[in-house]
C-alpha cells in the first residue's frame, strides 16, 4: 500500500502540474534525440538555446544537427504535441459537457467532416492558386466548422432545448453520413489510393514549420475559450438543469464549448489526420489521477495528452525503422488495452460500490 504521504502529494495540484510538465519536458527530449541518427542531449540544448536567446555559438557543433533538430525533429515534435494537446483538452470538455466520461472529440462528427475535407482535396486534386499547398489543411478546418454548424442546426431542429442526447445522435448520424462519403471516394480513386489511406491513418511525419502556423492560432484560441468557460463546465458536468440554477446560460455556454471544441479537433485533423484514442484516454486518466475540476482538468489534459502523442509519434517512426507506421496505428494500439482496462476498472467499482 502506498504511503498517505504519497497519495498526499500525488493527489497536491501542484505536484501534478510538477509530473505532468517533467513528463513533457522527457518527451520532447527523447522525440528530438531518438531517431536513425542520434543527438545528444546537450547539443540538443546548445542548439535550442542559440536559436531562443542567440547567446550561444554554434561553430563547435556540425551542421548535421542542427540541420537534424531545426529543420526535423523539433518541428515534427512541436506539431504532434500541438496536436495531442488539441485532441486531449477538446476531449476533456466534451466529457464534461455530455457528462460521459467515455466520449471524444469525434462524438460529433468533426473528425469525419475534416476528413471528408481533405479527401475530397486529394480525390479532386484541387489547389487554390492564392494558398497552393495549404489548400488541403485550410479545407479540412472548414469543412470540420461546417460540419459542426449542421449538427447543431439539425440538432436544434429536432428539439429546440438541444440537449445533450439529442447532439449525440446527431453528430453519431452525420459522423456515419460523411464515413460513408470517404469509403465512397476511396472506392473510386485510383493513384491518390495509398495517399489517402496514409492521411486518414494519421502522421505528423515532413509536416515542417508551415503546419505548426496553422495549428498554432486555432490551438491558441480554441483552448483559451475552454479554459475561460472551466467554471461553466464544471456546473454543466451535474447537469443543465443544476447549471441553470447556478446562473449558467447553459444554452450559450454548450454551443461556445462545442465550437471550441470542434475548432481544436477540426485542426488537429487538418495538420495531422486521424488520430484516435488520445481525446478520449488521456483526459479519462487524468480525470481519474487528479479528479474532475476542469480547471485543473483542462490544463494537465492539454500538458499530457501533448507528451503523449510526441511519444506515440517516436514509437511510430521507431519500432520498425527505417519504415514510418501512422501515428494513429500507434496509439489505438496503445489506446485501446488502456480503455479497456479503464471499462473493466469501472465495471469492478460499480459492483464493489
Amino acid at each position: 500500500m502506498p504511503r498517505p504521504s504519497i497519495l498526499k502529494f500525488l493527489n497536491n495540484k501542484f505536484a501534478a502540474y510538477i509530473i505532468t510538465g517533467i513528463f513533457l519536458i522527457i518527451s520532447i527530449i527523447l522525440g528530438i534525440s531518438i531517431g536513425t541518427v542520434s543527438v545528444p542531449v546537450p547539443i540538443i540544448l546548445k542548439i535550442i538555446a542559440s536559436k531562443v536567446f542567440g547567446i550561444i555559438s554554434l561553430t563547435d557543433i556540425e551542421p548535421m544537427y542542427t540541420s537534424i533538430v531545426l529543420n526535423i525533429r523539433l518541428p515534427r515534435v512541436i506539431l504532434s504535441g500541438l496536436v495531442g494537446a488539441s485532441l486531449a483538452i477538446a476531449g476533456a470538455a466534451f466529457q464534461g459537457l455530455l457528462r460521459n466520461p467515455l466520449a471524444d472529440p469525434y462524438t460529433l462528427g468533426v473528425s469525419s467532416g475534416a476528413s471528408v475535407g481533405a479527401v475530397i482535396t486529394l480525390f479532386f486534386k484541387i489547389s487554390i492558386p492564392i494558398i497552393g499547398f495549404f489548400t488541403l489543411p485550410l479545407l479540412s478546418i472548414l469543412f470540420s466548422l461546417i460540419t459542426i454548424f449542421c449538427v447543431l442546426t439539425f440538432a436544434r431542429k429536432i428539439e429546440r432545448s438541444m440537449r445533450v442526447e439529442t447532439i449525440i445522435l446527431t453528430g453519431i448520424i452525420f459522423s456515419s453520413f460523411l464515413g460513408a462519403l470517404i469509403s465512397l471516394m476511396i472506392a473510386l480513386t485510383g493513384d491518390e489510393l495509398r495517399q489517402i489511406i496514409g492521411w486518414l491513418l494519421g502522421s505528423v511525419s515532413m509536416r515542417g514549420w508551415d503546419y505548426i502556423k496553422i495549428i498554432l492560432p486555432f490551438f491558441i484560441v480554441g483552448s483559451g475559450i475552454l479554459l475561460f468557460n472551466a467554471k461553466e463546465l464544471n456546473a454543466m458536468s451535474f447537469g443543465e438543469e443544476r447549471a441553470h440554477h447556478l446562473g449558467v446560460n447553459v444554452q450559450k455556454r454548450k454551443l461556445i464549448v462545442l465550437t471550441a471544441g470542434s475548432i481544436l479537433t477540426g485542426a488537429a485533423v487538418a495538420v495531422s489526420g486521424t488520430i484516435g484514442f488520445v481525446g478520449l484516454v488521456i483526459p479519462h486518466l487524468v480525470r481519474i489521477v487528479w479528479g474532475p475540476d476542469h480547471k485543473h482538468l483542462l490544463p494537465l489534459s492539454i500538458v499530457t495528452g501533448s507528451g503523449f502523442l510526441i511519444l506515440a509519434d517516436l514509437i511510430s517512426r521507431m519500432i520498425i525503422s527505417p519504415t514510418e507506421l501512422p501515428i494513429g496505428v500507434i496509439t489505438a494500439l496503445i489506446g485501446a488495452p488502456v480503455f479497456a482496462a479503464i471499462l473493466l476498472q469501472r465495471k469492478r467499482m460499480e459492483r464493489s460500490g
